[in-house]
């Protein structure tokens, strides 16, 4: 390290509602940094000449470009650098794993803590908000060749994008009433509010991508009719990987019993939370179990906690140290009281006379080897049954593909687990002009990876039609 540019190797913090408060709100947790903090730890970056943060990033953005420009004060500059690489830096800012991505590779983590590249990344989305630049997209002449997208989440967004750039007509087709996805349905406004998600969908509507609401591709008309009879030049399929898993025990059937997937789905695109001043009603028991204890579960559990759950918990087969959530989440709902039952697996639900769930049996567990995953197996203790008082129970579990598109498009190749085969390079799959990424191609992931796929899938397509 240079001493001539003394490095703080504490990176600035920032702001937080207080655990106490915001277990009760639905308002973002995380107030971001102000032009003063950003201003500061921008200061930190060594500007490395070979980057190793660039090497953790999806979509490689230019992170010593876009932080050296915060700390030079130009901040269009810098939005302009993060979007070269990222449309949707204030959302990517907030809910990426910066952790185990780029901050991972940050030279200053080998003596200290890493640059806080993702609070950066979103006070520029945020400041570009504020200053309206997102109203600046405008559309690039076109050059004569239409693409379809099925889906709206960060895949398709990102390969929406760079096609539109690049002069393609593309038009969006989503099976739900409003677009974004993931990004809309899955995520509590308490982590990143739909107006963020909004705004940076705008900018694509203002590139001229049309999007087309309540259309189900596979019911409404077909991979094949996208291709045929409304004479698409090249399809996109950016459907995610939506269907939820359980865990096959008894009592699964209850009511009570659900998957956090319909759960936040109420809560964040019905926007149940506001009931009665919205026609979505959400039932939240006293006593919640999730199971799981990934970044879903960690939205699911905190969102009960909100809603008025007395017990809200997680419940994991697995300790702390492997569960899947972001650092940050699992930190936030300790703080808002969340109840950890850690080494511990669910058999068996319980109902009462009305069908209704009244409580959960489980069993105590041990860590053994690594299984294929690289973590330790999770092994019963025999004799440790115990019965927990629940009223509701969600499944966090992870997710697999979305069945309708390969169901409804002969010749689609797919994969023992029903995710879409692609070529690595181009994206393209089985079918000459058909393309694919994110979820549905790898199963669940994060968001800035599907968008990555969806860039290279982008840069495929327009090399199919000799862009």
């Amino acid at each position: 390290m240079s001493e001539a540019k003394k490095i703080n190797l504490k990176r600035v913090p920032t702001k937080e509602q207080d655990p106490k408060v915001r277990a009760k709100n639905f308002n973002e947790v995380n107030y971001g940094y102000d032009i003063a903090e950003a201003s500061e730890e921008s200061q930190r970056c060594l500007f490395c000449k070979k980057p190793q943060c660039v090497i953790g990033c999806p979509v490689a953005i230019n992170i010593p470009g876009f932080i050296a420009e915060i700390a030079k004060g130009d901040l269009v500059a810098a939005y302009r650098i993060l979007t070269e690489s990222n449309v949707l830096p204030a959302v990517c800012g907030r809910v990426c794993p910066q952790e185990t991505q780029c901050e991972e590779l940050c030279v200053l983590s080998k003596k200290g803590e890493s640059v806080s590249i993702g609070k950066l990344e979103r006070f520029v989305g945020d400041w570009a908000i504020k200053q309206g630049l997102s109203k600046e997209a405008v559309p690039t002449p076109r050059i004569g060749k239409k693409v379809a997208i099925v889906g709206s989440g960060p895949s398709a967004i990102a390969c929406a994008h760079d096609l539109a750039r690049a002069g393609v007509d593309v038009t969006i087709f989503e099976a739900l009433h409003t677009a974004g996805g993931v990004l809309k349905y899955g995520i509590p406004n308490f982590r990143l509010p739909n107006e963020v998600v909004d705004i940076e969908l705008e900018k694509l509507t203002r590139m001229g991508v049309k999007i087309e609401l309540n259309k189900v591709v596979g019911r409404i008309f077909t991979i094949p009719d996208i291709m045929g009879k409304l004479r698409y030049d090249a399809a996109f399929i950016g459907t995610g990987a939506g269907t939820p898993k359980f865990m096959g025990i008894p009592g699964e059937g209850l009511n009570g019993m659900l998957s956090a997937n319909e759960f936040l789905t109420r809560i964040n695109l019905m926007e149940a939370y506001k009931f009665p001043n919205v026609d979505t009603p959400v039932v939240v028991g006293k006593g919640v179990a999730v199971i799981g204890a990934g970044n879903t579960a960690m939205d699911a559990v905190r969102t009960a906690k909100r809603l008025g759950s007395e017990h809200a918990m997680i419940v994991y087969r697995r300790t702390e140290k492997e569960a899947p959530a972001r650092v940050e989440e699992l930190h936030h709902a300790m703080e808002e009281g969340i109840e950890f039952w850690w080494l511990t697996a669910p058999v068996k639900i319980f109902g009462d006379e009305n069908g209704w769930v009244k409580s959960m049996e489980c069993i105590k567990m041990e860590l053994g080897p690594p299984d294929e995953s690289g973590r330790r197996r999770p092994v019963e203790i025999k004799g440790s049954n115990f019965v927990m008082d629940v009223d509701m129970v969600i499944c966090a579990l992870g997710t697999s593909s979305n069945p309708i598109v390969a169901q409804t498009t002969p010749g689609l190749k797919t994969n023992k687990w029903g995710y879409i085969e692609t070529d690595e390079e181009t994206m393209m799959t089985s079918i000459p002009g058909v393309f694919a990424g994110g979820d549905i191609v790898t199963g669940a992931a994060t968001v800035i990876s599907a968008m990555g796929a969806g860039r290279k899938a982008a840069s495929g397509i327009l090399k199919y039609l000799g862009v």
